[in-house]
This record gives C-alpha cells, structure tokens and sequence, in this order.
C-alpha cells in the first residue's frame, strides 16, 4: 500500500489530518505510532480554528524534525537541516495549492476551495516523502 494510501485510510478512520500524515511515516520515525498520534492531535483543523496552518503540513513538517532529528540534547546541531527540509515541504505545498492555511484551502472567505483535506493529505505526503527520502538517500551516499 502507498503511504498517501495508508493516510488516507487512517483520516477515514477518524484521524485528524496532521495525525493521518505523521502516522503514515510511523514505519520510518521510529517513534511508537501512539506518541506520533498523540503529539499531532492538537493540530487538526488548521491548529483549531482553521485560521492556521494546514494539518497536513503540520504532520509533514514534524516529520521531517523527527527523522532528521540528532536527538542530541547536550549538542542539538541538527537544527538548521531540518528548518531547510521543512522550508521545502512548506514551499512545495504551498506552490502546489496556492496556500497552506486551512481556511483559505478550505475557501472558508472566498466560497472558493482550493484543496480539500483528503488532498492536502495526499499532497504532502508525496511532498513529505520525496523530501525525507532524497535526504536519506542523500545521507547515504
């Protein structure tokens, strides 16, 4: 199954958005899924109120922190790659939908969608997934 796939079944099955992206990385993250679904329940619906950022983003930029995390806590140098991979996913996602705040994806002012949710989700997995992986790969070579 593909991870957008794999997301969009975990939304179905009552997920908020940002825990449905985060969870579809559970696999890679090393992270218990429990605690990845937990730490993104708070961001769904654009972080409460739509007026923010998209919960997808949100579930794909903590992914990315979390698997390009040093996890070092005396020596946190893992900081300024992981803003660049999240600069990415923001900037892919948002030159793919035009925004990336869930009111206006959702045309809340405008009566005018640009993306509904199941797509955001799709759309920053692929993001997401690109993203982590080329950087994996990356690392390896």
């Amino acid at each position: 199954m593909e991870r957008s796939e794999k997301a969009l079944l975990l939304r179905k099955k009552g997920y908020n958005c940002a825990q449905a992206v985060i969870c579809s990385f559970a696999d890679v993250l090393d992270l218990p899924e429990e605690a990845l679904f937990a730490s993104c329940e708070g961001f769904g619906v654009g972080m409460g109120d739509m007026s923010s950022v998209c919960g997808a983003v949100v579930g794909a930029v903590m992914a990315a922190g979390i698997k390009n995390s040093s996890r070092n806590l005396e020596r946190p140098d893992s900081a300024a790659s992981t803003l660049k991979l999240s600069r990415t996913i923001t900037k892919s996602f948002t030159e793919q939908n035009h925004s990336m705040i869930c009111k206006e994806l959702k045309g809340i002012e405008t009566g005018v969608a640009l993306r509904e949710c199941t797509d955001c989700i799709q759309d920053a997995v692929k993001i997401a997934e690109r993203v982590l992986l080329s950087a994996e790969e990356a690392e390896r070579q």
